[in-house]
């Protein structure tokens, strides 16, 4: 195999994903593996929101509820395997690059999928796989050839006489071309209970925890919507120091309610943030000793009332 960092831009080739929840989870003593929450949201459903631009999403398992729709299969027999199941998969897939996935990956994200994709596109190989952070192959976090994974199975499943239950992964991966894309960080997976204690402190540093919040809401609420958290970010600073610290909260929610009225996306809500963000401005100004209010410089409103002095609330 050759080591590959891919260049350029990111993959955007059709492509369907297969994503692999049915094994036993011996290490974690058989507990439910894909259901277990890291950040709030199910290790499954962090996965299928990396896929989240698949064509089809297929999942090897038995159905369960998940943050988005899916396609069932199961392999069989039940339990026979990741190459049983991977060719289970397989079967309502028909893209020419089908990403295929574990379904105990915290850190996986969308733009790994995208380097994976930009990396088979690039060469002439079978398949571009993830490294973790001793270099060894993750082809469980790869994207692959359809036909080049069809052609490879078909011919162990001849060789064998039969099905591929319980044949191992490298059987598979030995006779595939396939290329390197590093990344210790999405190629960590949980196979331990000490494995998903690390990913759920990870997730509450300060470097990730807003995202990794703003994310599982949105999978709770059943919200598909990219926004600029920055510009929110900002408004809720600017309400928060300009008008009263509960005005940060309140403001937000009602720029997303202006937001969801007016059926808009990720346009609508700028737009209404950037009018409650000039609004705040103003309200600011207001308060500002020497400021007229509307921008530009004199007397406190009240004529001969001392700056920055309250109104009676009697």
């Amino acid at each position: 195999m050759t080591a590959y960092e891919p260049e350029g831009s990111p993959g955007t080739e059709t492509y369907d994903a297969v994503v692999l929840a049915g094994g036993a989870a011996r290490r974690l003593g058989g507990a439910d593996k894909p259901g277990l929450r890291v950040g709030g949201r199910a290790l499954l459903d962090r996965v299928l929101a990396a896929c989240a631009d698949a064509r089809t999403t297929v999942v090897v398992a038995d159905p369960r509820p998940t943050a988005r729709p899916v396609t069932w299969e199961r392999e069989d027999p039940p339990g026979g395997g990741p190459l049983a199941a991977l060719a289970a998969g397989l079967r309502p897939t028909t893209a020419g690059h089908v990403v295929v996935l574990s379904a105990d990956l915290p850190f996986l994200d969308a733009g790994t999928v995208r380097r994976l994709l930009a990396a088979l596109r690039d060469t002439p190989a079978d398949g571009a796989v993830l490294t973790d952070t001793d270099g060894r192959d993750q082809p469980l976090v790869a994207a692959y050839r359809a036909s080049a994974l069809r052609r490879a199975l078909g011919a162990l499943t001849d060789d064998r006489g039969g099905g591929l239950a319980g044949l191992p992964l490298r059987r598979l991966t030995a006779a595939l071309d396939l290329i390197r894309v590093p990344d210790p960080v999405a190629s960590f997976d949980c196979d331990t209970w000490d494995d998903i204690a690390t990913a759920r402190a990870r997730i509450r540093e300060h470097g990730h925890v807003l995202d990794e919040w703003i994310s599982a809401v949105k999978d709770e609420l059943g919200i598909d919507l990219d926004v600029d958290v920055k510009v929110l970010l900002d408004l809720a600073r600017d309400a928060a120091h300009g008008v009263a610290r509960p005005a940060a909260p309140l403001t937000t929610f009602l720029v997303g309610y202006a937001a969801a009225q007016a059926a808009g996306g990720p346009e609508a809500v700028a737009e209404a943030a950037r009018k409650a963000a000039a609004l705040a401005e103003r309200w600011a100004q207001e308060a500002a000793p020497g400021t007229s209010g509307d921008g530009g410089s004199g007397d406190a409103a009240s004529g001969d009332a001392e700056p920055n002095a309250t109104p009676d609330a009697g």
